[in-house]
């Protein structure tokens, strides 16, 4: 089962011929896994089809009517998040905007300041951020 949790986080098609002789194997062990794998994949497929809001809401609802047929408890966590925020998962499909930038930067900040624990001086931090997020562009500019 060497390397089966490396193929089994990438799509089917991106996958060389030994790594799909692995995740066949590894289904053959654990059947549900399959499943499983179908399951991200299709919901992917949902999120990568260019739908309006209203197509996207039923593919989405006819995914979790088969994600609760096969008693997937893997997806709990990402079912009861769909749940509580549906509208605005679903404004993606609208002009296919996220917030990966802003929630990237967040996290970059978050980050900075435990690496900058202790240091009182306010421009201290900002110049650690401006490096951070503008340093390799300034420093190394691509040709």
């Amino acid at each position: 089962m060497k390397g089966a949790m490396w193929a089994f986080r990438k799509p089917w098609n991106n996958l060389g011929e030994e790594q799909q002789v692995v995740l066949l194997s590894l289904f053959r062990q654990a059947p549900i896994l399959k499943e499983v794998y179908v399951q991200r994949e299709v919901l992917t497929g949902i999120f990568e089809k260019d739908l309006t809001q209203a197509q996207a809401e039923q593919a989405l609802t006819q995914w979790l009517d088969r994600i609760t047929e096969l008693g997937l408890d893997c997806f709990s966590p990402f079912v009861t998040t769909l749940s509580n925020w549906r509208d605005h998962i679903t404004n993606y499909f609208i002009r296919r905007e996220t917030s990966g930038f802003v929630e990237g930067l967040n996290n970059k900040i978050k980050v900075i300041k435990r690496r900058c624990y202790g240091i009182y001086n306010l421009g201290r931090l900002f110049q650690h951020i401006w490096l951070d997020v503008q340093g390799r562009r300034t420093s190394f500019p691509e040709h």
